[in-house]
């Protein structure tokens, strides 16, 4: 141990006096050992647990572990939030075995984020009894997609004591077939999710509709499980977990002081003259002389790529002793690097974020950061990797040009100054929500009285799905099913959108590509690396959902051109900032993607070309925040002749770089929009936006922040030595307009410009901050309206205008405890949701007069050569309802120019099948176009609803138990028999279950229908 600790500090010692790496070291700080902290359990272990550690050669548990334990035992919620390598797999192993020995039907979950964690774990757990008798031993078992179909069988039959398997197999294979899983859920004690902190942004909002449905199960064979969270350090660890569950947060216990002891760690920041690459190339071919385990992490596969190159090209003797460990590899792949790292027979990886997490591959001694993660938690987890032994350890970080990697060059101690950030998400994300609210249906009938379904958004969530024809409500409103049989093949837990697969030009799919970001991405001409190759995209298919790539060798890479436009939907919440008004709301984006630029991948990504596309518009709503531009401002930039338009699109690039020191985010899960005029806030404004359907409420944290936001944003503008903009400060790599314009210095004037404002402004500013009400015409979605009152425009011009919203406007609190206004939604009422009053079409009056339409015919189909050639069956009967003298009329074929003639006159002609068929018949008597007439086919729009047909005999039976009296079949035979008044009497039958489903869809917004597994539920209506 003493000679590692004295190679690590030469090594240290060595990088700092390098002639060719010294003077690019910019920091070194020496975080100090600490020792380890114990503490008695209040409850004392039995004996078979006090063994099992003694056998591990633990005398005592550390502080946390105790702590935690106790909680758990004592059958309390319980949130672990330590560094790595701090023992938290024995603060679920632990009561999970204990309870084993004391019931042996007891039964454990254990969700792991990847394959690869379970299949360590299971190692471990096992491990902990191997010196029992065999059949005195827990059972452990994964149940993953690498599970064969007869150990699934074997595990579904005979559940061990722990399941270890993962969102996915949770989503798609237990909670749909839970009727399967009864011997195991029946008895399910414990819960644990490990790396719960990785359960963030889409992720996170598809993971807390999954613990809902999971524990909507568990009620139902009456068990409540106690959830056991792991986590990295993150800032709001009890927060993250009440998100993901919905369980309140008091009764979950939050651990985050760290009893484990830490061996002294060497933090080396590096800000390279030459690539990140080649530095981390030079420092590894110094840590390999040394015989020092290092890991390299990269945040690209393409770096990860380069790097290996060298180490299998050049490394000479390390040749066999290095190894990069990525997504992608096969399983056994991966397997073999952990066993060989682990066991040191290699000596160095090179890893993309795969290893990030806890999966054990030994104590190494340095590690190399190849560009800063991201975030604080995610550089602290990675570093973690080293010195797990306590031994002295080393984390170099090279800088890319980054902003955030070159924020930390210039200000480093801010990295150790500052707390973890906070892991966010959106548990109530309305796309993510509608989708597992369908799945939850589909495994268990939905009751309108549960708790899940009380808040405004889930039931708002379920009406559209109703509308939508996913979701049926019986005819009692005591339970709601799903149309669909499973559901859940449908949900990607790992995007907000429908997937597009990427094939290639033999079928082979090789990859996915979320919904959202398909024509970013994948669009003709787009270059799509995959496992070191480099395909081009020949087609891209809406309708399919399918992008296929023929493998091109290139030279350049892509990137997209386009443009933005975004609407204001809600004001959520508002307040003032240096001198400003900031707003949160939901927004309407629009993006168009115009074309795409080649770049050359050597010479500094040279442009090469342009190349125009035709793509339709992206259209989304999502959350975000906007900042307006005071308009003294713009005017003072403008006579300063500076350029105001590349001013603010720079600040915009600048906060989207920054935020992810406020936000556990990545800049590509964010968007931006600047404006010079935005017609809706009536001047310039900045906005920033999460970058998928529905939000992941990344901008909600940033809103709470806004003063942190606008202070980090300046110090990035201003401390970075570039003269006209780059990509460590103004400059984003996603820009659709190439990042111009672009003006840096006009951007650090205008954002000091807005922090020298005075008190007085802002005084003024919220003096002014009244809400005006401005009436709008109903719609199902109404933007926000910005206008200034009187007092604003005409004392004040400078100052912002003051906000108004909808007409429906109440006083609420906003996330900071002030004061606000904002949209209320009406109340619904208990068990149930009267949809007639909240349909789309329900603020239309009835027609005035309304007739109801059915037509019998001489000839079948068969005998004029098909349906498609219905004009040629002639009519033998039709019956006309005429709802202004409430009478039925029965015409034979000579009075149809007489009908045609009256059709003319009503407002609403109704029918079922009248726009393929009635129409279609009584097109061999007219030449006018019938379809143009107000028409509502009823089965037309039931249809669409369910995309599958209903009949009239059916909905009639279900809704009035009254059926057809007969069918088209016996009016045919009837015709041919002359009993033209049998044919009449059926059709106007027909007409009135006809008329009288249309005024019960009018009335109460839904008509019944009996569905495939015998159930009469509803079908929401808007007609």
């Amino acid at each position: 141990m003493h000679d590692e600790a004295e190679i690590i500090a030469e090594y240290v010692a060595a990088l700092k006096a390098s002639d060719r790496l010294g003077e690019q070291v910019i920091y070194h700080r020496v975080l100090p050992e600490a020792e380890a902290q114990f503490a008695p359990n209040r409850r004392p272990w039995p004996t078979a647990i006090r063994d099992l550690l003694a056998m591990q050669g633990i005398r005592e548990l550390y502080a946390h572990q105790a702590l935690a334990t106790d909680y758990i035992r004592s059958g309390r919620h319980v949130v672990v939030a330590t560094p790595t390598a701090s023992g938290k797999t024995f603060v679920y192993n632990l009561p999970v075995i204990e309870r084993f020995l004391q019931d042996r039907d007891a039964r454990a979950l254990y969700l792991f984020p990847l394959k690869a964690l379970a299949q360590d774990q299971l190692k471990t757990f096992r491990q902990l009894t191997a010196h029992w008798p065999k059949e005195a031993r827990p059972e452990a078992a994964i149940y993953d997609g690498d599970t064969t179909p007869h150990f699934r069988k074997k595990i579904r039959t005979n559940p061990p004591t722990v399941l270890m398997t993962n969102p996915e197999m949770l989503h798609l294979s237990i909670l749909p077939h839970h009727e399967q899983w009864v011997q195991f859920l029946a008895s399910l004690q414990f819960i644990v999710v490990d790396e719960v902190h990785t359960y963030r942004g889409v992720l996170g909002s598809h993971m807390a509709q999954l613990f809902r449905r999971l524990l909507r199960i568990c009620k139902q064979y009456g068990i409540t499980p106690t959830f056991i969270f792991c986590s990295a350090t993150v800032g709001n660890p009890g927060e993250l977990c009440q998100q993901l569950t919905g369980l309140p947060e008091s009764d979950i216990q939050v651990i985050t002081q760290s009893g484990a002891p830490q061996g002294k760690r060497h933090f080396v920041f590096l800000d390279p003259y030459e690539s990140p690459s080649t530095a981390a190339i030079q420092l590894l071919k110094s840590a390999l002389s040394r015989n020092l385990r290092t890991i390299v992490y990269t945040q690209s596969r393409k770096m990860t790529e380069l790097i290996s190159l060298w180490a299998g090209q050049k490394s000479g003797p390390y040749k066999e002793r290095i190894s990069a460990y990525r997504a992608g590899f096969l399983p056994e792949e991966r397997r073999e690097i952990e066993a060989k790292m682990s066991s040191g027979e290699l000596l160095a990886v090179i890893s993309t974020s795969a290893l990030e997490l806890g999966i054990d591959i030994g104590a190494l001694d340095l590690c190399i950061l190849v560009g800063y993660p991201g975030t604080v938690m995610a550089t602290m987890q990675r570093g973690g990797r080293v010195g797990r032994s306590t031994q002295e350890s080393a984390v170099v970080l090279v800088a890319g040009e980054d902003a955030l990697d070159q924020y930390f060059m210039r200000h480093p101690q801010d990295f150790f100054e500052r707390p973890a950030e906070h892991a966010v998400l959106n548990p109530h994300n309305p796309v993510i929500l509608k989708r597992h609210l369908e799945c939850a249906a589909a495994e268990l009938s939905l009751r309108p009285a549960e708790q899940w379904l009380q808040a405004q958004d889930v039931q708002s969530a379920i009406r559209e799905l109703e509308l939508e024809g996913l979701l049926l409500r019986d005819a009692d409103d005591t339970a709601i099913f799903a149309a669909r049989k499973r559901p859940q093949r449908h949900v990607d837990l790992r995007g907000a959108g429908n997937s597009f697969h990427i094939q290639t030009t033999d079928g082979t799919v090789i990859g996915s590509v979320d919904g959202i970001k398909a024509l970013r991405e994948t669009h003709p001409g787009a270059v799509y690396l995959h496992k070191g190759t480099s395909w081009t995209v020949t087609s891209l298919d809406l309708e399919t959902r399918t992008a296929r790539v023929a493998e091109e060798k290139v030279d350049y890479y892509t990137r997209v051109r386009g443009n933005k436009d975004t609407e204001i939907l809600e004001v959520l919440d508002q307040k003032v900032v240096w001198g400003t008004r900031i707003c949160l709301g939901k927004l309407r984006v629009t993006e168009r993607i115009s074309g795409y630029e080649r770049r050359s991948v050597r010479g500094g990504g040279n442009l090469l070309g342009i190349i125009p596309l035709d793509l339709p518009p992206q259209i989304f709503e999502t959350e975000g925040l906007w900042f307006e531009i005071p308009m003294d401002v713009q005017r003072a930039m403008e006579d300063a002749f500076m350029h105001f338009m590349g001013s603010i699109h720079a600040i915009e690039h600048a906060a989207i770089g920054i935020l992810p020191l406020l936000v556990m985010t990545d800049r590509n899960d964010l968007g931006g929009i600047s404006t010079p005029m935005h017609a809706q806030v009536g001047k310039p404004a900045v906005f920033i936006y999460d970058g998928m359907p529905g939000g992941a409420g990344l901008t909600r944290l940033a809103f709470e922040r806004a003063v942190d936001m606008f202070e980090r944003t300046l110090a990035v503008i201003r401390d970075c030595g570039c003269e006209l903009g780059c990509p460590s400060c103004v400059h984003s790599p996603k820009c659709g307009s190439g990042n111009r314009p672009i003006d840096k210095a006009g951007a650090l004037d205008l954002l000091l410009r807005l922090a020298s404002r005075d008190a007085a402004s802002d005084e003024h500013l919220r003096e002014q901050f009244v809400l005006q009400p401005v009436d709008h015409p109903t719609t199902t979605t109404r933007p926000a309206q910005f206008e200034p009152t009187a007092h604003s425009a005409s004392a004040r011009p400078e100052t912002p205008d003051t906000a108004t919203l909808p007409n429906e406007s109440a006083l609420c609190r906003g996330v900071d405890g002030a004061q606000r206004s904002e949209p209320v939604h009406p109340p619904l009422p208990a068990g149930g949701m009267p949809l007639a009053a909240q349909s789309p079409t329900s603020k239309f009056l009835p027609p005035a007069r309304y007739a109801v339409l059915d037509v019998e015919t001489q000839l079948s189909a068969q005998e004029v050569g098909g349906w498609n050639r219905a004009e040629r069956m002639r009519v033998s009967i039709a019956v006309l309802y005429d709802s202004a003298t409430d009478a039925f009329t029965a015409y034979t074929e000579d009075r149809m120019p007489e009908m045609l003639k009256l059709l003319e006159e009503f407002d609403l002609v109704v029918g079922f099948n009248i726009l393929r068929f009635d129409y279609k018949v009584l097109s061999a008597y007219t030449t006018q176009n019938l379809a143009t007439l107000p028409t509502l086919d009823m089965l037309d729009v039931i249809r669409k609803r369910l995309s599958y047909r209903v009949s009239l005999d059916n909905l009639g039976s279900a809704t009035f138990d009254a059926p057809k009296s007969a069918d088209g079949l016996q009016a045919l035979k009837w015709w041919k028999e002359g009993k033209v008044d049998e044919i009449a009497r059926y059709c106007e039958q027909d007409v009135r279950i006809t008329r009288d489903l249309y005024l019960h869809g009018r009335e109460h917004g839904y008509v019944l229908f009996t569905n495939k597994a015998k159930q009469k539920v509803r079908i929401v209506v808007d007609w």
